[in-house]
């Protein structure tokens, strides 16, 4: 995806000191830096989801009040749509945490996670607390304050019901119940093993009126920002800030375009003690509250009066004498922490520093050695001797003197222990309860990410002064197209298991196989392949082979029959070395430029399905959208499927499938697809069968969705487990398979979303189905002849029903694809 120059830019310009990434800042961004450095002040803003959070006011506090500001996201994004790829669920949220750390960098914020996993459109607070354990939820937004202590927290949604996401109203419920509390030593007092009570001072709405002008309560007490106003310091507008903040949520298709001109937003107070101007009155200044701090304040306040643009060096000793009035502080609150590496930072961009720890591998193993390289640079004068450089509690004696703008390196060889930790995301370490994270470790809970894999801390002596600079090791290569490029260092399992079908579908009289794939990084070895789930005698492996230069082993494996009535079996590929160590997970890796390469490592997880599926002999033609995999489920049916990205969409080069089906959203993203149309509706005429998934209201790139006039709404149902009342004995219902209630058993996440909202009277529908308290919704799943052919339009979640494995949507997926009118005669 193309990346405009101004968002280029903000990042380059936002982009806050990261040992991964280091970069330089201009004497511009240094100098904002030391008004940030001056500054205490810590706000926490609270919502749901990535995107949730408002960019605009976000870079104003960050950059015009200088404040600490951080995003606390309840969820991860996990239940949402990808405009960008077929990733969907736990991988979804990965892309949009990064997305999320990648909006920061922009605006200047920090980002927070609670457990809670996005199951999806909720149409109510009931109903997602239902899902989540709300008290577990709670203790994490608790957490994330006494650890933050934010002096105002900020709601980005209100505690009213209705008219937003049930996890919106959610997020501020229990920001609102957890500002009560926070302070409070006998709740949740497992967390003051770790931690303080904390009390904000106040809480606030960041209040808005949906397609219209903010109008403020006269009852209520509010707050004014200019976020539109301009940083002359930093060169643009905060309205500029946002958008390229915003449009790091690529996979949501938030690309923003920046208001021009004045720009108000507004926070309403709903907790707290009332304020005449500022709704940081009364808030204490922490430099105040230390020993030495009003000198080192009046110290800071001395360098930003002196501070030099053009000889950055003149700046040393001010900023040198900063850091030693902060290293003989001796509190230990993390804010101080914050300030006295925030003061190493300035040092180090106002000596324009080079520090690198680099692999020549992205990718290693415990137990395998890995070269890297150290390398250090400094173009001043400024006498900089390097002492030591430790890694993996080894540490490594220097000494070393570095010379003007010669740089230092060292090769250096590290063996990880066999049992150091393989690079999984936190989140993802332990087995999912519930739509809630399992997290063990309560100094994980709130964090973004992983810490980085393995890192160094180098020691070096500056003019007098020690200093300590942690270093990760990072893979540093030359790409063609972008230069320079630096990916985390990953650490995988030494052997992963690789199934090749998430869903292995048993066919009656047919021998099933499965292929199961044996991956090394280094060398093959010896070992035994196991089905868990699965008793000795219900499959056998019929043969395999060894591939030695690919480093991978091939089983074949033949599925027996399942005990009767068994439709669908979780079963876990395991290989088995001879020395007892057992590996039953495979390598997942999503790489997009606007984020980090992402690496994770799922269980070798497959279903087996016992449906005794009913399918013709058909070529089914394929329109991708926005991405799906639903392709793959139809191919290990036993259909064949051709996909359409390229092809011509004429009907008489569509003549040749028996069913066309469309991606999910097509119809908003795929060019090709709307302006053939009639085509595919001359295809349906003569004969063919046309399946439609869903599509969001707007934007649409055609509104002629079908043969007959189709208006999209936003209705879903959003309960999984919603009842659904059959409308006659519809032929959808009822060939190949019979459906019935049992059928809509066991469904995830939803029934469906964007349904049908009117249709002309020539469409049927089979079904309706509502959320509790509704009204019956129709719209779920339209079909009808047409000329010779048959078309449908379904909301239904196909997109995620089928991946999984689940029984009864693909029976009655199955049903749309068999419903060709020459399948009916």
């Amino acid at each position: 995806m193309r990346t405009s120059v101004l968002a280029i830019l903000l990042c380059l310009i936002f982009l806050p000191k990261s040992y991964s990434q280091h970069r330089n800042r201009t004497s511009s961004e240094i100098y904002h830096e030391l008004l940030k450095l001056k500054e205490t002040k810590r706000v926490l803003y609270v919502a749901a989801h990535p995107d949730d959070e408002n960019t605009r006011l976000i870079s104003y506090l960050a950059n015009e009040k200088h404040a600490q500001i951080a995003y606390l996201s309840l969820t991860r994004g996990d239940g949402g749509q990808n405009l960008i790829g077929k990733e969907l669920g736990l991988e979804l949220g990965m892309i949009r945490t990064q997305e999320l750390l990648q909006a920061r960098k922009v605006d200047g914020g920090r980002q927070f996670f609670t457990r809670a996993i996005d199951f999806g459109f909720s149409k109510n607070p009931d109903e997602t607390f239902n899902n989540w354990d709300k008290e577990t939820i709670l203790s994490d937004v608790v957490w994330v304050i006494r650890n933050y202590k934010p002096d105002i927290i900020i709601t980005r949604f209100n505690t009213e019901p209705g008219g937003t996401h049930g996890h919106h109203t959610s997020s501020a419920i229990l920001a609102g119940e957890a500002f009560k509390i926070a302070g409070d030593s006998t709740k949740f007092p497992e967390q003051l093993l770790h931690t303080s009570a904390w009390q904000p001072k106040r809480i606030f709405w960041n209040a808005y009126n949906w397609g219209g002008e903010y109008e403020p309560d006269g009852d209520k007490k509010y707050h004014t920002f200019p976020v539109g106003d301009y940083n002359s310091v930093l060169g643009r507008t905060y309205s500029q800030i946002a958008a390229a903040s915003r449009t790091m949520h690529k996979s949501q298709g938030f690309g923003a375009t920046a208001q021009i001109g004045a720009g108000t937003d507004y926070i309403q107070l709903v907790d707290g003690p009332k304020f005449t101007n500022d709704p940081f009155e009364t808030v204490k200044n922490r430099w105040e509250g230390i020993p030495n701090g009003q000198i080192m304040e009046s110290k800071i306040s001395e360098a930003i009066d002196a501070f030099d643009f053009v000889n950055l060096g003149a700046n040393l000793e001010n900023l040198l004498e900063i850091r030693r009035s902060l290293n003989l502080e001796t509190g230990n609150e993390d804010w101080l922490i914050e300030k006295r590496k925030a003061i190493d930072e300035i040092i180090f961009d106002i000596l324009g520093l080079t520090a690198e720890f680099n692999a020549d591998e992205e990718l290693s193993f415990p137990g395998k050695e890995i070269k890297s390289t150290l390398v250090f640079n400094s173009p001043s004068n400024t006498d900089i001797r390097l002492q030591s450089y430790t890694i993996l509690d080894k540490k490594l004696e220097l000494e070393e003197s570095v010379e003007k703008n010669k740089p230092f390196k060292k090769d250096i060889k590290i063996t990880l222990p066999l049992e150091y930790p393989v690079s999984q995301p936190y989140w993802l370490e332990e087995e999912i309860l519930d739509n809630v994270f399992s997290i063990s470790n309560q100094k994980s809970i709130g964090q973004a990410f992983n810490k980085p894999s393995l890192s160094g801390l180098l020691a070096f002596e500056l003019q007098g002064q020690h200093f300590q600079y942690e270093l990760p090791l990072m893979y540093k290569f030359n790409d063609q197209v972008d230069g320079e490029t630096k990916q985390p260092f990953t650490i995988t399992p030494e052997v992963v298991v690789h199934v090749g079908a998430k869903n292995v579908f048993l066919k009656k009289g047919k021998e099933t196989q499965v292929e199961v794939e044996i991956g090394f990084f280094e060398d093959v070895i010896s070992g035994k392949l196991t089905l868990d789930g699965l008793n000795p005698g219900q499959y056998k492996i019929l043969h395999n082979r060894t591939d030695e230069v690919k480093k991978k082993k091939f089983f074949s494996i033949a599925i027996g029959e399942l005990p009767t009535g068994t439709e669908k079996l979780d079963v876990v590929a395991k290989y088995t070395l001879e020395d007892g160590r057992e590996f039953d997970q495979d390598i997942i890796r999503i790489k997009y430029k606007h984020i980090p390469n992402l690496t994770y490592f799922p269980k070798s997880r497959f279903n087996i399905l016992n449906l005794n599926l009913q399918l013709s002999d058909q070529h089914i033609g394929y329109i991708p959208g926005a991405g799906d995999d639903i392709p793959e489920v139809l191919q290990q049916m036993g259909y064949q499927v051709t996909l359409l990205d390229n092809g011509s969409l004429t009907s008489n080069n569509l003549k040749q499938y028996s069913t066309i089906i469309t991606g999910i959203r097509a119809f908003n993203v795929n060019e090709n697809l709307a302006n053939n149309m009639d085509q595919l509706l001359s295809y349906v005429k003569d004969g063919g069968n046309m399946i439609v998934q869903y599509n969001t209201s707007s934007p649409l790139l055609t509104n002629q969705l079908g043969p007959y006039p189709i208006k999209l709404s936003r209705d879903r149902v959003s309960v999984e487990e919603a009842p659904v009342k059959f409308d006659g004995d519809s032929r959808i219902l009822t060939y190949p398979h019979r459906i019935s209630e049992s059928d809509f058993e066991n469904w995830v996440q939803e029934r469906g979303l964007y349904f049908a909202g009117e249709w002309d009277s020539k469409y049927q529908t089979p079904f309706t189905m509502n959320d509790p308290g509704e009204s019956p919704k129709k719209g779920s799943l339209l079909y009808t002849d047409h000329g010779n052919g048959t078309f449908a339009y379904s909301g239904i979640s196909w997109f995620r029903l089928l991946p999984a494995g689940v029984p009864g949507a693909i029976k009655l997926f199955v049903n749309l694809i068999e419903q060709t009118q020459d399948g009916q005669d």
